[in-house]
């Protein structure tokens, strides 16, 4: 059997896949910040890749490992092809979404509503895990709708563990397929911690992450010490990234001294040249730089200048570098 013990010990804290966000500029930045954290693409479609054919998708630069492939899909077959070009383009992880709850999602019967048909989940889990031989890993809801999680969630478990799953994120808050929007399944069900935890107890041989409502390290380091394996951020990560990331590689891995945002800053540049040489636009890449400084000296004015002149025609990495002069200044004062 592979090893993939190194890829569980990256685990203990990771970033969630995020729509719109987390795309490889995201993703590069928050390498800046941490070097040991488990980093997740946005959610790409299976039928995007085989029958559409956008292998462009999967573009990612080597400077992200670890990094996994967040796929969206029901189809085994199709599900197993996916995952088979996710490893062939180098990813370290191929990752099922059985949590997201969009009305796209739900017409393409996958996501949260995968809750529904465990049987149907393990079955794709199986078809991609004899497909590749990098790791296959499952992220899910704690249940729908009327379902009652202290009876859906175990059986769950169980059945992807049987097919070989060894390592799931549980996102602990139901998803409301029926009466609340996407936004909303991300605030209104209540968080259950606990039943999480008590997964943990019921699967020990389970790598189990919790997922959802988690903003700061001290939280995550909360949950390790109780006894889960992994802590998945997700909005606190993109809007307050330095908050999160700049003190992971030693607070959670023992590893290394923690990161400077401005250093950072300094360590895009390069990358930001090159992406503009590909054709990219400078707010493409900037957008996602917007909160690095939240809280700090200086913030309004990084995201200001950010905000009103990269997406200005020819504008380049030294409205970067002039955006950082203000936010030095503002520290020194």
């Amino acid at each position: 059997m592979t090893d993939f013990a190194p890829l569980h010990q990256a685990a203990r804290l990771s970033v969630a896949p995020m729509m719109d966000w987390t795309d490889r500029n995201c993703r590069y930045l928050h390498r800046l910040l941490s070097r040991e954290t488990l980093l997740y693409t946005e959610m790409v479609t299976a039928p995007a890749l085989v029958r559409g054919g956008a292998l462009h998708l999967l573009d990612f630069n080597v400077e992200e490992h670890p990094v996994a492939l967040q796929l969206g899909g029901s189809d085994p077959g199709e599900l197993a092809e996916a995952a088979r070009l996710g490893a062939e383009a180098g990813y370290d992880e191929i990752n099922l979404n059985c949590g997201c709850p969009s009305d796209r999602v739900q017409s393409g019967a996958f996501g949260a509503v995968l809750m529904q048909t465990p049987e149907l989940v393990a079955d794709c889990v199986a078809a991609m895990r004899e497909a590749v031989q990098v790791e296959v890993t499952v992220k899910c809801r704690i249940g729908v709708d009327e379902q009652e999680p202290e009876d859906v969630l175990p059986d769950f478990l169980e059945k992807v563990r049987t097919a070989g799953c060894q390592r799931v994120t549980i996102h602990a808050r139901k998803a409301w397929l029926q009466g609340l929007s996407p936004k909303e399944n991300r605030d209104i069900p209540p968080l259950d911690y606990d039943l999480v935890h008590r997964m943990k107890a019921a699967f020990p041989d389970l790598h189990i992450s919790i997922n959802g409502g988690i903003a700061t390290l001290a939280e995550a380091k909360g949950h390790l010490d109780r006894g889960l394996d992994g802590v998945m951020v997700g909005r606190a990560a993109y809007h307050q990234p330095a908050d999160v990331l700049c003190a992971a590689d030693p607070e959670i891995y023992g590893r290394g001294a923690a990161s400077d945002p401005a250093t950072a800053v300094l360590q895009m540049l390069p990358y930001i040249e090159a992406r503009l040489s590909e054709g990219a636009k400078l707010n493409q890449i900037t957008r996602h730089m917007l909160g690095l400084f939240a809280g700090k000296p200086g913030a309004r004015q990084w995201r200001r200048m950010l905000s009103e002149g990269a997406c200005r025609s020819g504008a380049g990495p030294e409205l970067v570098e002039q955006a950082l002069a203000q936010v030095a200044s503002q520290a020194a004062a």
